[in-house]
């Protein structure tokens, strides 16, 4: 979602096929894999190995594909599928074995006209070609065997994958890359760190500390009651006993106090040996001021009750840059259990992210509970291996054959819901719902053809046609960036709108319940493909009837014209990924997308993700906000934090937009991202020449940002490690720069001296990072499976020299070509030993990143 899927694993096509001896001599008497048989486990194994990446010298690979026989039945020569997921694949043909796309990112691989049997403990070797491998989540996942008598029953099937060691040299010049990189920062002392996170507008340590037992006290004006409840239960997790709340007292007390003159967002801290004084205007004050004591406390206050705890002296005034501090969790793709979205939102309120962007619906799934219209969770929270989509969606993303997989399987029911709402109310966070239209709608149209289905057999033909999300009589043909052919809303029928409608008021009802602000409803908007609605007769019927729709694209202004109405009508605003603030003309015998002038001033909100190096659209963010639309910085090539961290084959995430690390949130420049434009999408320097004549942002365009947002989409976590992995600490650096005014190296003219500025800049934040911020995360609300990078490392003199990214971390390694643990050899200085060095970082408490592994010859 909103990327362009492109560049991995592609099998292409299929050259040869050896079966083993034994096999071809199998007869046809043998018993096969049948129906009947289907109960037993994994019948088979296959094997997918790594055989050359850069086949005939060309950005292309080749494989081995093994299926061996593991069940008690032979492997028929026709008459069954093996499905597989992989977002990129295409369709291949060969007289032996056949690739075939079956929709979304769903394949399968199927027998030639010469496939040969294969008999039970035997085995099949397929030689196979495809695009070169970047890392591991380009493999395909959740294989499983279908067979065409019982086309509606799958079977698990056990897969491997051998790399081979196609990435060594490309490993070996990374970790090099990265001990440059990290060369440049500096081990901090902790005593000379800000110890207030994100970095406030003014800090001061005054040296005088107040020790924090459980004699003290809150005093809170009547305003600020529910802040000082939550601060309670906070010291009450530390120290054992909840402190008392009063309106007045008298000794040493955190007092949050009341007053003018500071912003909604803004708080002042004052910490002395008489107490804490916490001052805002409004709850929201009060509460940041609540994180920022939070910050300065040491991470082994929340690991178990103490007896006092020491805060130092200070004294901070600040107050947030941006109204808009975001956070997108996509539960949609693959879903994550209410207790992980409660972790988010902790996480969030402790470094004032204040906007939890809630993208529950999707092609692959729907996870909220609409009470009006069950189907969208019975059917649409579903995946299982249906072709026809009646009682579940099809599996994605490796969720397999049955409906067991909580990844794949899973919604949030009303009441999950509402406690959603009600949490992040009480943090002050913004929960915005995003129902996925016009495109990016799978979920809820096969749940809506469900519902059609059943009330059909029922006998009520208008009931059932009340909510249908597509023309039945429609043959237009498309296929979506993300490979399917039937996932885009028809905009012409008025049984979308009162399906929209109906969600729309039973959401509004969760939030009046929850005591919750609603302003607005995100509508998706983007990546609708071509070829949509051509053949429709119901928008044949419409273009008839309203002159004012010419063509298919003017589809799109008439569509989103008359959601703004809807919302509009319930008092909220329109918000969207870029494309609903845009138009498509033809200029200079090409087509572009501008600014569509028509909702340039009706308060519509947009997500600009576009802005990667030589796409054209590197301004496209200046160019909307310059236009009159609010813009919230959502760009890929900073902001979007599933993308991998790094080049290495070993880490996971996707790769379509670039990598995205921990620095890459630290020095976007919101108001300036085009001078910070630094990497092309795999990673290599830009052309400078490229963004010279982009769009700069103009005085009103840069009152129209209301704020930055970091999405996390979900097509590669399938469980809550995976997620916060990719989540943390990348976080940091974006609850650092939404909240945090522009650093003096972002506005600094002279080269050298910013980019001094900056290594020293970048440096302090690491060691807050690595020394404060980490130490918490590994207790705070349960603990968090942040990544640990990875050491760099680089053979000089033939000896293996080593260093990391985050000061206080410890390196350790092998020689004997072992996996180094807690127990190895620690790094101190060069290793001068010969062969396979293996090196791994660990962090205080013991957890470990991934390997390194050097060849010193």
């Amino acid at each position: 979602m909103r990327k362009i899927l492109a560049g991995t694993f592609l099998l292409s096509h299929l050259l040869t096929i050896g079966c083993s001896q034994a096999s071809r001599e199998v007869k046809t008497s043998t018993q096969t894999i049948t129906a009947a048989t289907q109960a037993q486990n994994n019948p088979l194994k296959l094997t997918l190995e790594l055989k050359d990446n850069r086949y005939q010298n060309k950005p292309q690979s080749r494989l081995e594909l093994t299926i061996a026989n593991t069940g008690e039945q032979a492997l028929p020569a026709k008459g069954w599928k093996i499905f597989f997921n992989s977002s990129r694949l295409r369709t291949a043909d060969s007289t032996v074995i056949q690739v075939k796309h079956y929709n979304g990112d769903l394949y399968y691989l199927a027998p030639g006209s010469k496939f040969k049997e294969i008999a039970p403990g035997k085995s099949a070797k397929i030689e196979i070609a495809g695009r070169s491998f970047r890392n591991y989540t380009d493999f395909p996942l959740g294989l499983y065997l279908v067979l065409d008598n019982n086309p509606k029953k799958g079977m698990p099937v056990a897969f491997e994958i051998k790399p081979g060691t196609h990435f060594q040299q490309s490993e070996q010049a990374l970790a090099a890359k990265i001990f440059k990189e990290n060369q440049i920062i500096q081990n901090i002392p902790a005593e000379k760190l800000t110890k207030v996170f994100p970095t406030p507008v003014t800090y001061q340590e005054k040296g005088q500390p107040f020790i924090l037992n459980e004699e003290t006290i809150i005093v809170a004006d009547k305003d600020f009651q529910r802040e000082a409840e939550s601060l309670a239960q906070t010291l009450q997790g530390i120290m054992g006993t909840k402190p008392a709340i009063q309106n007045q007292g008298n000794g040493k007390a955190i007092r949050l106090r009341k007053a003018q003159n500071i912003p909604s967002e803004g708080y002042e801290l004052k910490v002395n040996p008489n107490g804490i004084e916490i001052i805002a205007s409004a709850p929201a004050g009060a509460f940041y001021g609540i994180q920022s004591l939070k910050t300065l406390l040491p991470a082994s206050a929340f690991a178990g009750r103490v007896n006092a705890v020491t805060v130092s002296g200070l004294e901070v005034k600040d107050a947030p840059r941006f109204g808009y501090r975001g956070f997108q969790m996509d539960m949609a793709r693959n879903f994550q259990p209410k207790a992980e979205v409660l972790k988010v939102l902790d996480v969030m309120a402790l470094y004032k992210m204040n906007v939890f962007h809630f993208h529950f619906s999707e092609d692959e799934g729907w996870r909220l509970e609409i009470p009006s219209l069950p189907e969208l969770t019975t059917v649409g929270a579903t995946r299982l291996h249906d072709p026809e989509s009646k009682t579940g969606l099809l599996p994605s993303y490796g969720s397999g054959p049955d409906n067991t997989t909580a990844a794949g399987t899973g919604f949030y029911s009303r009441t999950d819901f509402i406690e959603i709402l009600k949490y992040a109310r009480d943090r002050h966070i913004r929960v915005i719902p995003e129902i996925e239209s016009p495109g990016h709608a799978r979920a809820a149209i096969k749940a809506m053809d469900a519902r059609y289905e059943r009330l059909i057999k029922e006998g009520k033909k208008a009931e059932a046609e009340r909510y249908l999300l597509r023309d039945l009589n429609d043959k237009s043909t498309y296929r979506s960036v993300q490979g399917w052919n039937d996932n885009v809303i028809d905009v012409s029928l008025p049984s979308t709108y009162n399906f929209l409608e109906t969600v729309v008021d039973d959401i509004r009802a969760m939030y009046k319940e929850a005591d919750a602000p609603l302003t607005t409803i995100h509508f998706g908007g983007d990546e609708v493909p071509g070829g949509v609605w051509a053949k429709s007769p119901a928008v044949k019927a419409l273009m008839s009837k309203d002159k004012s729709i010419k063509t298919v694209d003017d589809l799109w202004y008439y569509y989103f014209g008359k959601v703004n109405q809807l919302v509009k009508a319930r008092n909220l605003y329109l918000s969207g990924w870029e494309e609903i603030g845009l138009k498509k003309v033809v200029q200079n015998g090409k087509v572009n997308w501008i600014p569509n002038e028509t909702f340039a001033n009706q308060n519509f909100h947009v997500n600009v993700w576009k802005n990667s190096p030589g796409s054209g659209a590197e301004d496209l963010a200046y160019r909307m906000a310059n236009a009159g639309y609010k813009v919230i910085l959502t760009g890929v090539t900073h902001l979007y934090l599933d993308l991998a961290y790094n080049t290495s084959y070993y880490e996971p995430g996707q790769y379509w937009g670039g990598y995205v690390d921990l620095e890459k949130p630290f020095y976007f420049i919101p108001y300036d991202y085009l001078r910070n434009l630094r990497e092309d999408d795999n990673g290599n320097p830009i052309n400078r020449a490229t963004i010279k004549s982009k769009e700069p942002l103009t005085a009103k365009g840069r009152a129209n940002i209301v704020g930055m947002e970091a999405p996390l989409w979900s097509e590669t976590n399938r469980s809550p490690q995976d997620f916060e992995y990719k989540m943390l600490p990348k976080l940091l650096s974006v609850a650092e720069r939404a909240w945090s005014k522009d650093p003096a190296w972002a506005t600094e003219k002279d080269a050298t001296k910013g980019q001094n500025m900056y290594n020293q800049a970048w440096s302090e934040f690491v060691n807050v990072v690595a020394k404060r911020e980490l130490p918490r995360l590994d207790v705070y609300s349960g603990g968090f499976n942040y990544r640990i990078p990875t050491p760099g490392a680089v053979i000089q003199d033939g000896k293996v020299t080593a260093n990391v990214q985050f000061p206080g971390y410890t390196i350790r390694y092998t020689t004997d070509g072992s996996e180094p643990t807690a127990t190895s050899p620690e790094y101190t200085q060069p290793v001068t030993a010969q062969g396979t060095i293996k090196l791994k970082a660990f962090n205080p408490a013991g957890r470990s990143s991934s390997t390194v592994t050097l060849e010193n010859k």
